[in-house]
């Protein structure tokens, strides 16, 4: 590992936050109470619950067109871009595949920069682009994962490295790219890996120490709860990777972990529901302990990873506020469960659906359609969603006012036919024929969504012309919705109407997550942008088109 410092940059951010001593360490009730923050963004998600929703409105319908750049920052990488930007007492980070900067969150001015050396070979053992989702925050602490399976901690004024742990071999095709999660005292980090046929698996660690404190593995064995889902060995090779960031209820205790894809592809190989694929876990911080699941799609053959784990929101359902987990899941159903227990409440489509044909209220699953059953018969058929999803890993945000969810979602689909499965660590274990996506000619490709999350259906939808995005979004009480384009516009739509008031072209793609906070009564939006990613997957010849190369961009009213 390479420790740099840049002394003219760092002399100027000295300068600029007056002699920019350490932040006062953030305490776990500074991230409870993330949510409610103005000047910080100090947790993944923007608060615990992942609504990604600011209280924030000195930038609103009235004046967005105004939004002007601040500055930017070089990320000096070619790679996809998909941190979030972590902001605290006027310091900013964020991270690259290879690198954690701290910046001046006013000026842009680098304080200090980690670079990361991985072996030559990382790239093959990653499916959807070397990446990383960026930083969690505690104590003057900052944590990152990186591609070759380790979890770091840094000091936070210094970039000291503090300690670092060892979570796999990333040769066996596991790595982590997410932003870990604290919760009640414990970072806890997923893992990828579920189209290498690994097990996949959930840590709990001593954000002091780097210590482990416990595991869970997402596929169950012979003699646990649900091993009996799993035919013979199958549960070994059997995927259910845990590569995005989880939520946290504080009132319940309890954390929300979305889990991915079933190994390999063919479900045929593993007949049974297979838990706990394609799930969200709700387990006990402290201890791992699973306290219930809900299953999204059992046996899940078109890889329906269910690893952006949703929102929590407090919803009137019937008349009784109910304390519910809103999730659009990648097998294009929208589902409303009960964060207390797990009693699934709704579940209606938001995108084009051919693999079901409905979701069971009584049961809580899937009918599968007639064309399903063709192809686990060794048919060959075009299935709706593909598997990049009705919505990808980018997450969506919520608006108590208007109770929308907004979230980019798409339009294609994927031939699908069965292949022979055949094991060997490190390499791809899908069995599956693939060839690509199917674009639907004279349609958009993908859409904005203001989604009811009760009935699936939009209050507005803008069309994205071309390539869809995959970024993220950001509600805000200035009734603005903030994402960007897979052409490299960072933009500002009426949460309303879906009218576009503003846009800003960043020079590369954005599948980035926006953030917006306030500093010295002025409220700024922050986001990353440099395209690729799971786009790279698609084989879209529009892809050329995009200019490469991250940067870091702060917008305010001018």
């Amino acid at each position: 590992m390479k420790h740099l410092f840049f002394p003219q940059l760092v002399i100027a951010s000295a300068i600029t936050l007056g002699g920019w001593s350490a932040p006062q360490a953030q305490t776990l009730t500074d991230l409870r109470n993330d949510h409610a923050t103005q000047d910080n963004v100090l947790t993944y998600g923007m608060g615990y619950s992942n609504q990604r929703y600011s209280t924030l409105k000195g930038i609103n319908t009235g004046n967005v067109s105004k939004l002007a750049p601040v500055w930017n920052y070089s990320l000096n990488n070619s790679q996809a871009q998909e941190s979030q930007p972590i902001v605290y007492e006027g310091v900013m980070y964020v991270t690259t595949h290879t690198s954690t900067v701290a910046v001046d969150a006013l000026t842009g001015r680098q304080v200090w920069k980690q670079e990361l050396e991985f072996p030559s070979d990382i790239a093959k053992y990653h499916c959807c682009g070397q990446i990383n989702r960026g930083v969690a925050i505690l104590s003057g602490m900052v944590y990152r994962t990186t591609l070759d399976a380790h979890v770091i901690a840094y000091d936070a004024k210094t970039g000291k490295q503090i300690w670092k742990s060892k979570v796999a071999d990333y040769k066996d095709g596991q790595g982590l790219t997410a932003a870990p999660l604290i919760a009640n005292g414990v970072l806890m980090t997923g893992i990828s890996g579920g189209e290498y046929g690994t097990r996949g698996f959930i840590d709990g660690w001593d954000p002091q120490t780097g210590k482990k404190l416990w595991r869970f593995y997402t596929t169950a064995a012979p003699g646990e709860k649900g091993g009996d889902t799993w035919p013979g060995e199958t549960y070994v090779h059997g995927g259910a990777p845990t590569w995005l960031t989880g939520a946290y209820d504080p009132e319940l205790d309890l954390v929300y972990w979305g889990t991915g894809n079933g190994g390999p592809w063919n479900a045929e190989v593993r007949k049974g529901d297979n838990l706990y694929i394609d799930s969200v876990l709700a387990f006990r911080p402290k201890t791992g302990e699973l306290v219930w699941h809900y299953q999204f799609s059992p046996n899940d053959p078109f890889d329906y990873d269910s690893t952006e784990v949703g929102m929590l929101v407090d919803m009137e359902i019937g008349g009784t506020k109910r304390k519910v987990l809103a999730q659009a899941n990648r097998n294009g159903f929208f589902y409303v469960l009960d964060r207390a227990n797990g009693k699934l409440l709704a579940a209606n489509p938001y995108v084009k659906v051919n693999w079901a044909d409905k979701i069971d209220l009584a049961t809580g699953r899937p009918v599968e359609s007639e064309l399903t059953k063709r192809i686990r018969a060794g048919g060959d058929e075009v299935v709706f969603p593909s598997a990049v999803g009705g919505k990808n890993w980018t997450p969506m945000s919520w608006n108590p006012a208007t109770k929308l969810a907004y979230a980019n979602t798409l339009n294609f689909g994927f031939p699908y036919q069965q292949a022979k499965p055949e094991y060997k660590k490190g390499e791809w274990y899908i069995a599956m024929n693939f060839r690509g996506f199917t674009f639907p000619k004279n349609e958009p490709h993908g859409h904005l969504k203001a989604i009811d999350p009760m009935t699936g259906k939009s209050k507005w939808e803008m069309a994205w012309p071309g390539l869809p995005s995959m970024a993220g979004t950001l509600s805000t009480a200035g009734g603005l919705v903030f994402t960007g384009a897979a052409t490299g516009e960072v933009m500002a739509l009426d949460a309303n109407t879906g009218k576009k008031l503003w846009q800003f072209q960043t020079g590369s793609g954005i599948i980035g997550l926006p953030v917006t906070w306030e500093r010295n009564g002025t409220q700024y939006v922050s986001i990353v942008s440099g395209g690729g990613g799971v786009y790279t997957l698609t084989g879209d010849e529009r892809m050329a088109q995009i200019p490469a190369g991250g940067s870091l961009w702060t917008f305010a009213i001018k």
